[in-house]
């Protein structure tokens, strides 16, 4: 299934896609798509549903982040050995972890807003691992059971507050709008392996990064398992895994955004987010 959220900011609804690409609406069976509404059990009752039944929403609606009411928002950083080295930093010996303010989200179209005094705003596309139940000391060969669904994140950074302002990268990962999520919350039984996923973004039409997340350094199914020996990963945080090549900080010269700039990114299955950037 391709779960998604509709509507004006703040009143998202459910909904889902059909056969045809057309949205569904979900109201009526359940209240959205975050927390209970992910567990396995749940997402059983939804593949029942005749879907052709449901209302149709009209195709120029606003689509919200995939997932509401998110918990914790958890990044991986240099997990892609060609991004490293891109960076100029070595790989871990063990997932590098930070987090990003969940009032960063929004949904996967909207406008991206250069944040005040930011000179180094980058791009980054990454694969989204939202949870369905709750994760708690699990071993990497059961890890992919908790696991409700996937999507694209583009993991959006300031780098001069990400790494010249003091303390851990939070400062440069966090503005309001550094977080588009979606459109699809896919569910795990259409993404049979995670770790072979076709990935790109373009900025006004220059593909800057065309990678896969076969080059990951920490696999999903490692990634899940190391962050669940710290802390519960529960129904409804996200992970974002990392990114491929191609960022504005490693373009020689470096390339940032700027106003007027057009941004789109997908990954294979789960489909394409576009925004515009503006001065904040």
């Amino acid at each position: 299934m391709k779960l998604l959220r509709h509507g004006t900011v703040g009143a998202e609804k459910p909904g889902i896609l059909d056969e045809d690409g057309n949205i569904r609406d979900l109201s009526r069976i359940v209240d959205d798509i975050s927390g209970p509404v992910l567990s396995d059990e749940s997402l059983s009752r939804l593949r029942a549903v005749d879907v052709a039944n449901l209302p149709l929403v009209a195709a120029d609606t606003r689509i919200g982040s995939c997932v509401g009411h998110v918990g914790k928002f958890i990044c991986i950083g240099l997990n892609y050995a060609d991004h490293a080295a891109e960076s100029g930093m070595a790989l871990p010996d063990e997932p590098v972890i930070f987090f990003k303010a969940t009032s960063a989200i929004i949904g996967p179209n909207d406008t991206v807003e250069i944040p005040r005094n930011s000179v180094k705003t980058d791009w980054e596309v990454e694969l989204g691992v939202v949870f369905g139940k709750e994760a708690k000391y699990v071993s990497e060969a059961e890890a992919l059971d908790y696991v409700a669904g996937y999507c694209v994140i583009n993991d959006l950074s300031e780098r001069d507050f990400q790494l010249h302002r003091s303390g851990q990268w939070v400062k440069g990962k966090s503005a309001d709008t550094f977080g588009p999520i979606g459109p699809w919350l896919v569910t795990r039984d259409e993404v049979p392996d995670p770790q072979n996923l076709p990935m790109y973004l373009e900025v006004n039409g220059h593909r800057y990064q065309d990678g896969s997340t076969k080059t990951m350094h920490f696999g999903v199914a490692t990634v899940i398992s190391h962050l669940s020996q710290f802390m519960s990963l529960q129904p409804g945080d996200v992970i974002s895994t990392g990114t491929p090549p191609g960022v504005g900080m490693g373009q020689n010269p470096a390339t940032y955004l700027k106003p007027g700039d057009k941004m789109e990114l997908g990954i294979e299955g789960l489909g394409i987010q576009r925004q515009d950037v503006v001065a904040g």
